[in-house]
């Protein structure tokens, strides 16, 4: 898969904050990220390629979840009314969110599986085989993690969080990609975990198919283990700020030079994360 994907490449670069490592096929050679930090244990890099002779674009915001929380939001549960992931996360004192996956035509409810403590989103569990678990009801369980339902027993997991997220699995519990080949292209939104249990935020404004964008995040040296599709097109949604930076990505369908939208969209959920107290010393 990689090597048909390679075909595709005319020239890649990978650029973060400066730094550029010039590479062959989907190798880096150079595996070191300069990362840069927004807050202690919450990371940014940029990537900027080449792909098919367009130039192209990856933000990547990495969470330590030992650092951070991460919260739900949900317009259902808070007053029926969607904001911006900009609005939800200045109204709820968060550092950063993104949109909390595809809902439903009425608006609000989520086409999966959705809970946030004692507060049902949807409580109809679909096909889709990945689930964002968080808010642990124990210490001896990780704080969050991404539930591959082929891989892993949800039914036992299930009783072990407070809080779930359901969207479609983009990688599988062998690192393949699972996504089938398409034509249509739109800005993507996905969530992925990493080898060491780091969150990861990944946005591309870049329409890409969806089996493209797989393919280049595995190429990345993310170290990524793990990744869920959140959300697609104008609707894919991405803010983050601190003293160090404030960022603010939103989607599109198609070309970008054909999508005139200017303003970020209102969604009806949302994942957050705000950090956790600092120990006193």
């Amino acid at each position: 898969m990689l090597v048909s994907f390679q075909r595709k490449i005319m020239t890649c670069c990978i650029a973060a904050f400066g730094l550029i490592s010039s590479f062959g096929g989907l190798a880096f050679p150079d595996s070191t990220i300069p990362w840069k930090e927004a807050d202690a244990g919450l990371l940014v890099a940029e990537f900027e390629y080449v792909f098919n002779n367009d130039p192209c674009a990856i933000t990547v915001v990495k969470i330590d979840p030992g650092q951070y929380s991460f919260k739900l939001l949900c317009a259902t549960q808070y007053g029926k009314q969607p904001y911006t992931t900009k609005e939800w996360a200045v109204n709820h004192q968060m550092l950063a969110a993104v949109n909390a996956g595809m809902f439903q035509e009425n608006g609000m409810t989520s086409v999966g599986f959705m809970k946030n403590f004692d507060h049902l989103n949807n409580p109809r569990l679909s096909k889709a085989n990945t689930v964002l678990a968080f808010n642990p009801v124990d210490e001896n369980i990780p704080e969050v993690q991404i539930v591959d339902r082929e891989c892993q027993n949800f039914n036992d997991l299930r009783q072990k969080y407070q809080s779930f997220v359901q969207s479609i699995r983009m990688i599988s519990c062998d690192r393949q990609n699972v996504w089938s080949r398409q034509d249509s292209k739109w800005s993507t939104l996905a969530l992925g975990m990493d080898t060491q249990g780091n969150i990861l935020f990944l946005f591309s404004r870049t329409p890409n198919s969806v089996h493209d964008f797989i393919e280049i995040l595995m190429a990345l040296p993310l170290s990524l283990k793990s990744a869920m599709y959140l959300e697609g097109g104008p609707q894919a949604s991405l803010y983050l700020s601190t003293p160090k930076m404030t960022l603010q990505r939103d989607g599109a369908w198609g070309n970008l030079e054909d999508n005139s939208l200017q303003f970020s969209l209102p969604v009806p959920n949302v994942i957050g994360i705000y950090r956790k107290p600092r120990a006193k010393t």
